[in-house]
């Protein structure tokens, strides 16, 4: 029986670590390749600007709480809560904890599009957020 104990501690142990919804879990750079690959073809900075400043038939852009360029501090537009810059060069905590990245492109699409975000648009805004630079 302490066998099976020791094993399932240990296989415990090893999905924890390798779970990816643990804080630093990935990069921009990993998440863009990854939205990238599903998407099937590279994240467009062009058309991820497009989509980040435009209002698509709702009171809100992305711009609207994060600033364009989004490179400082923001400030959500019903509740004034403070939000960090969103450009990865900018904030190097940005996009680098999977479960919250997730959370948020949820959250902030249905928002601003009435609807989740496809791995198209999230590679475009991804590719548009790491173009930008100090």
């Amino acid at each position: 029986m302490t066998t099976v104990r020791h094993l399932a501690v240990a296989a415990l142990f090893a999905w924890t670590v390798a779970s990816p919804s643990h804080a630093a879990d990935t990069t921009a750079a990993q998440q863009l390749a990854h939205w990238s690959a599903q998407a099937g073809s590279p994240g467009n900075a062009d058309k991820g600007q497009v989509l980040f400043t435009t209002r698509h038939g709702g009171e809100w852009s992305c711009a609207s709480c994060h600033g364009t360029p989004p490179t400082a501090q923001g400030k959500h537009a019903s509740t004034g809560k403070s939000i960090a810059p969103l450009a990865p060069a900018f904030n190097p905590k940005a996009f680098t904890d999977t479960a919250k990245v997730e959370k948020w492109f949820r959250r902030n699409c249905n928002d601003v599009l009435s609807r989740e975000c496809t791995a198209v648009e999230k590679a475009d805004v991804l590719a548009y957020l790491s173009a930008l630079k100090p």
